[in-house]
C-alpha cells in the first residue's frame, strides 16, 4: 500500500497484535481500516485515495484465508478487556437485515424483509454499561436466507429451535460462556427484545454471573389459577396472564425518557410500574416430561395517558434477576432502555458507513468489509458517547498528542499548540466543528454521523502533519 499512512491508537488497539496470519497481512488490515475510518461513509475510491490503495483494499476483501471471524476477534478480546472494569454490563442482541436490492449483480445474496429483496442478515451482541457506553462487539452472527426454500409457517412451528433462526439467540447466548473467566467481578446480563421470547433462551443453561432480560412477546400464562368463583362452571381450569396476574396491584408511578423510533421524536412517558415473582409452565405442545416450568421476576410497565395518536407503552419484561423492590423494578426498566443502544448502532452501520452501499462482488467480500465496519461504527458511537459521559477527562484518553495538537492549531488557526490538552468534552466539539457541527444555542451535543465527517478531517490533517515533520511513527510500507 502507499507511503505514510498514520495508524491511530484505536485501529492498534482493536485489530493489532492478533493471529490473523501473518504480520504482513496484520499490516494490511491496519492500513485499510485507517483509510476506512477516515472516510467511512464515502466511497472504497474515494476512502482508499489512490489506486494502490484500493487494489489492496479489494485483495484483502476478495481473500477467503481470512474469515470475518478472525477479523473481529482482536476486538472482541478488547472489548472483553474493557468489560472486566464494570460492575454491570448489557450484552444486547438485535438483528438487522442489510439490503443490497439494487446490486443485483452481486452474488450470493438471500432473501430479505418480503421475499422480494435482497441482502444478508447479521445478529450483533453489543455490549453496553448502564450509563449507555458502548464497550464494543462480542460476536456477530450473519447467514443469508435461501431464494428457493419459502418456509410454510406450520413447519416452521414442528422444527426444532436448532433448525430455525430463532437459534440466534441461543448462540448470542453461548457468547457469554467466557465471562467468569474474563470478567470474573462484572455482572452480564444479556438484554433482548421481544423475538428473544422463546422457551429454549429462558430455560438455557447459563455461566455463573451471566442473567437475562428479555422482553415478553405476549401475555404469557402463569402457574397461579383464578379464584374458584371466576372458573368456567365447564372446561379447563382457567390460569392468570402475567398482566392478570400483576393488574391487582396499584401500581408505581415511573417517568421514562422513550428514545426516537423512526419518525417518532423522543419524549418522556408517564408509567405505572407493577412486578413480581411468577411460574410459566412449560409449552403445552411439548411431551409431558418436557413441560420444565420456569420461575422468574416480571415488570410490567404500562402508560398512563399517552399523547394523542400515540401508541402507549406496555412492556412485559422477563428477567431472571431478583425483583424485590420499586427500586429494583425501575432499575430493569432502566437496563431495557439501553438496548436502543444497538439500533443507533444500526443507524450509524447504515448510515455513517454507507454500509447497504457497498459493492463488492460477493456476499462473502461483504461479511469481511462488514466485520471492518462494524468496528468502525463502534468506535464513532463510543468516542461520541464517552465524551458526553466524562467530558471533562483529558482528551487523550481518545485523541493522540499529533491528533489533539493538530486539531487545537486547526481550530485556533495557530502554529503554536498549547502545553497541555484540551478536555475531551471540548476536543470532540471541536472535531465535530470540522465536520460541520455550527454548536449555536439549543444544537446540544454533536452526534456520531458530524464526529465522524469531522474524524476525517482530522486525519488528513494530522497525516498531512506527520509529513511535514518527517515523523516515523505508526507509517506502513505496503
Amino acid at each position: 500500500m502507499g507511503q505514510g499512512v498514520v495508524v491511530p491508537d484505536w485501529v492498534i488497539e482493536e485489530f493489532g497484535g492478533r493471529a490473523l496470519g501473518d504480520r504482513r497481512r496484520e499490516e494490511r488490515v491496519l492500513e485499510v481500516v485507517t483509510r476506512l475510518a477516515g472516510r467511512p461513509g464515502a466511497s472504497l475510491p474515494a476512502a482508499c485515495g489512490d489506486l494502490a490503495a484500493l487494489k489492496a483494499t479489494y485483495r484483502l476483501l476478495d481473500n477467503a484465508a481470512i474469515s470475518r471471524e478472525a477479523l473481529l476477534a482482536g476486538h472482541v478480546a478488547a472489548s472483553w478487556e474493557r468489560m472486566a472494569g464494570e460492575p454491570v454490563v448489557l450484552a444486547v442482541q438485535d438483528t438487522t437485515d442489510l439490503d443490497f436490492s439494487r446490486h443485483r449483480a452481486t452474488q450470493g445474496l438471500g432473501r430479505i424483509g418480503n421475499g422480494y429483496g435482497r441482502g444478508l442478515y447479521a445478529h450483533t451482541t453489543l455490549a453496553i454499561t448502564p450509563e449507555r457506553l458502548p464497550l464494543g462487539l462480542l460476536g456477530q452472527q450473519v447467514w443469508v436466507r435461501p431464494l428457493d426454500q419459502p418456509v410454510s409457517r406450520v413447519s416452521h412451528k414442528q422444527r426444532p429451535i436448532a433448525q430455525k433462526e430463532s437459534r440466534k439467540w441461543l448462540d448470542g447466548l453461548a457468547l457469554l460462556a467466557p465471562a467468569p473467566a474474563l470478567a470474573p467481578q462484572t455482572q452480564v446480563i444479556s438484554v433482548a427484545d421481544r423475538e428473544a421470547d422463546v422457551y429454549e433462551v429462558l430455560v438455557a443453561p447459563r455461566p455463573a454471573g451471566v442473567e437475562l432480560l428479555i422482553r415478553a412477546m405476549q401475555d404469557r400464562l402463569t402457574n397461579v389459577p383464578r379464584p374458584v368463583g371466576e372458573q368456567p362452571a365447564r372446561g379447563p381450569r382457567v390460569r392468570f396472564t402475567l398482566r392478570g396476574l400483576l393488574a391487582h396491584q396499584p401500581g408505581t408511578p415511573q417517568v421514562v425518557a422513550v428514545p426516537r423510533r423512526g419518525a417518532q421524536r423522543p419524549r418522556t412517558a408517564q408509567v405505572l410500574l407493577r412486578w413480581g415473582a411468577v411460574t410459566l409452565p412449560g409449552p403445552a405442545n411439548r411431551p409431558a416430561a418436557q413441560r420444565i416450568s420456569l420461575t422468574l421476576f416480571v415488570v410490567w410497565a404500562q402508560e398512563v395517558n399517552p399523547p394523542p395518536g400515540v401508541e402507549p407503552l406496555d412492556w412485559l419484561l422477563l428477567t431472571t434477576l431478583p425483583v424485590h423492590t420499586d427500586a429494583d423494578a425501575q432499575r430493569i426498566v432502566a437496563y431495557y432502555l439501553c438496548r436502543w443502544g444497538i439500533e443507533v448502532w444500526h443507524k450509524v452501520l447504515k448510515s455513517g458507513c454507507a454500509f447497504e452501499h457497498r459493492q463488492l462482488g460477493c456476499a462473502a467480500n461483504l461479511q469481511r468489509a462488514l466485520s471492518l465496519y462494524s468496528v468502525i461504527a463502534w468506535w464513532v458511537l463510543y468516542a461520541t458517547l464517552l465524551a458526553r459521559l466524562t467530558p471533562d477527562v483529558p482528551c487523550t484518553v481518545l485523541l493522540e498528542l499529533e491528533e489533539w495538537q493538530t486539531l487545537y492549531c486547526a481550530i485556533h488557526q495557530t502554529t503554536t499548540p498549547p502545553a497541555t490538552p484540551p478536555s475531551l468534552g471540548q476536543a470532540v466539539r471541536w472535531v465535530a466543528q470540522l465536520g460541520g457541527f455550527l454548536g449555536r444555542t439549543g444544537d446540544g451535543d454533536p452526534g456520531p454521523l458530524l464526529l465522524w465527517q469531522g474524524l476525517g478531517r482530522l486525519l488528513a490533517m494530522t497525516e498531512m502533519f506527520h509529513l511535514f515533520t518527517a515523523s516515523p511513527r505508526h507509517q506502513k510500507s505496503g
